[in-house]
Order: C-alpha cells, then structure tokens, then sequence
C-alpha cells in the first residue's frame, strides 16, 4: 500500500491549505485586531491551564476548529474548563472570535454572551500541542481534518504515527481523544493508524452505532451539516480514551 510514506505533521514542520479566503467583513476584522490579541496563546512559556485561564482547570484542545462551531459549544456548556482552539485559516478564525465574543464587534447586538473560557491560535496547532506539558489534556479534537486523498498526500494527514504519538503524551490518563471524518479514504487510514496505537488508546466503541451516531455534547458544525445534506456523505464520530 503507497499511503505510508516516509515523514507526517510531526516531521514536515510546513503548513498545507489555504491561509485566507475572501476579504473579512469590518466586524469580523474588527475582532481579529481587537479580540484576537487579547485571547491568543502567549508567545513563549509552556502553556498550561494557570498560564492561560489564572486557576487549574480542564483543559480541552482542538486541531483545526474551521469556523469554531464545536468549540464554542464545548466552552459554553462547561465553564469551569479551559478550552484551546488551533487554526491556519483566517476566516476561520475570525468566524470563531464571532462565537466568542458574543456577536458584539460583529453588529449583532449581543445576541449570546461572551465566552470568557476560550483561548485561540491562529496558525500551527503542533507548534502549541508542543508547548503543553505532558498529560495536561482532558480532551483532544480533530474533527473532519482535511483529508488528502491521494496516497502521494498522506504524509499531510493529522491522522499519523507522528501526531498520534502526540495526542497521548498530551492527554492524561483517561482523557478523550475525539476523531471525526465524513471522508471514507480518511477512515480507513485513521483506522489503520488508531490500530497501532492500541497500547495508547482504547476505542470507546462496543457495536457500529457507537461510530455511526454522534454522541451527547457533541454538535452538529456546519461543514458536518454539508457533508451529509449537500454532499450525502456518511459522518464517522470516533472516541479514544488514553490508556492509564
């Protein structure tokens, strides 16, 4: 099989994807010159629940939040835990400050209250994933990760020995490493990998409804809403649990 070639996320140290998409509207720039500065990880120093929110406090982490659907969710349904957010695209993250900031700077009046348990990088998430201290997360995501297809691409995936070695040193004992994908290629690679980290992680899954129907506290985004209404693809919801 040519997907296993040599190097991954871990070992490239480049950034593949778009940066930017169209112009940002004067509200969402508003937030990322704004918000942004005030919530973003600090430049330098292991990053720890004391660092980022004053107190001890889960921590959750998510890899590429696309718009920040998810993790404002997440953040807002468990105040007292600190949740950190990763993504290269701009408007992505200026869509996800909206969340955040409550639709203030965006000319939406407030519509929800500001989530204060958030912290964003705009970039690289390896480069914060590595600045955490072993075994402080509580939670991982990576949900729908762009899935580069072709076999010649796969050393691109997040779903890799590499990165996968990561999550359980980061995650302590008993903390949850989520996985979704509606790409069926992605699947199988992901299952592949997850199969040689069995002495790492153990997959909370006893029948097929428990990968085939999201669980509880777990929303629906709108690029996941795409993928099944627009596109008619079957959505995959994996949950791991670091081995103690």
């Amino acid at each position: 099989m040519t997907a296993y070639k040599p190097g991954d996320p871990t070992t490239i140290n480049r950034l593949y994807g778009r940066a930017k998409g169209k112009p940002l509207r004067q509200g969402q720039q508003a937030l990322v010159d704004e918000l942004l500065p005030q919530i973003s990880m600090p430049a330098e120093g292991p990053i720890t629940a004391e660092a980022l929110f004053g107190e001890p406090r889960p921590l959750h982490f998510e890899i590429g939040f696309g718009g920040g659907e998810h993790m404002a969710f997440r953040a807002d349904m468990l105040p007292d835990h600190g949740f950190i957010g990763a993504e290269p695209f701009l408007n992505g993250v200026a869509q996800a400050l909206t969340h955040v900031s409550g639709g203030v700077l965006e000319g939406k009046g407030g519509a929800h209250p500001p989530i204060p348990n958030v912290r964003i990088h705009h970039g690289d998430a390896l480069e914060v994933l590595r600045r955490i201290p072993d075994g402080s997360l509580s939670f991982l995501y990576l949900l729908h990760p762009d899935p580069w297809p072709k076999a010649r691409h796969a050393k691109r995936r997040m779903m890799n020995d590499g990165p996968v070695d990561m999550f359980a040193a980061k995650l302590k004992p008993g903390g949850e490493f989520r996985f979704g994908t509606d790409h069926a290629i992605y699947l199988r690679h992901a299952l592949m990998v997850m199969r040689r980290h069995k002495h790492q992680f153990e997959w909370l899954a006893s029948e097929a409804k428990d990968f085939q129907i999201r669980p509880g506290g777990w929303p629906e985004t709108r690029y996941e809403h795409k993928a099944r209404t627009v596109y008619g693809h079957e959505v995959w919801y994996f949950r791991y649990r670091r081995r103690g």
